[in-house]
């Protein structure tokens, strides 16, 4: 298994069950890093298995790279919701074929 980030309280759980994790914490550039890489791990496993609490993992996901580049939750929020009001949502469902 390569270096992977985990939640916060992973090594504690290893720890109870009789195992011992080698961990090291990350500086900026490996955390941010590693944090895509997180993403792109949630979001292949919702794609696969299209678990709902796989996209609280992505949320989780989402809010700590928001945070690592200076956006805490509810500023991520207000751009969501400025996107949504200009550009719209998805609720209609609408596929786009093409552009003639």
């Amino acid at each position: 298994m390569g270096t992977k980030l985990v939640r916060d309280r992973i090594p504690e759980i290893i720890r109870k069950d009789g195992r011992k994790p080698v961990t090291h914490l990350a500086k900026e550039k490996e955390y941010l890093a590693k944090l895509r890489e997180k993403l792109a791990e949630e979001v292949a496993e919702f794609s696969r298995d299209g678990k709902v609490e796989e996209l609280a993992d992505i949320l989780e996901v989402v809010y700590a790279l928001g945070e690592a580049k200076g956006v805490a939750r509810n500023g991520l929020e207000r751009m969501r919701m400025k996107k949504a009001s200009e550009r719209g949502r998805f609720t209609h469902k609408i596929i786009l074929d093409e552009i003639r």
